[in-house]
């Protein structure tokens, strides 16, 4: 069973910036393609970024332009770049497979306050 653990959270103010980590425990990592998930207080957990095991990228709207995600498949680690944070950003952040078959890990925290 491959654990999830995220990192990189944190309080930031709008238009600041903040670099997310998801480290894998399986070398089956990097055979599978990955994504960054949030989950705001009250809403449904939402993909924002994909990325293929070759490094193919897809964003979603709400973030496209800001977000960057990126692995390091010899690390078994992936990361979200977040550049020009909005209030709306505010959420849990987590990391899954593309299709979140893996077992969630707790999140890191990113909270988007002046």
């Amino acid at each position: 069973q491959v654990q999830l653990v995220e990192s990189g959270g944190g309080l930031v103010q709008p238009g600041g910036s903040l670099r997310l980590s998801c480290a894998a425990s399986g070398s089956i990592f990097r055979f599978v393609a990955m994504a960054w998930y949030r989950q705001a207080p009250g809403k449904q957990r939402e993909k924002v970024a994909t990325i293929t095991r070759g490094g193919d990228t897809n964003y979603a709207d709400s973030v496209k332009g800001r977000f960057t995600i990126s692995r390091d498949n010899a690390k078994n680690t992936m990361y979200l770049q977040m550049d020009s944070l909005k209030p709306e950003d505010t959420a849990a952040y987590y990391c899954n497979t593309e299709s979140s078959r893996w077992t969630w890990g707790q999140g890191t925290q990113v909270t988007v306050s002046s």
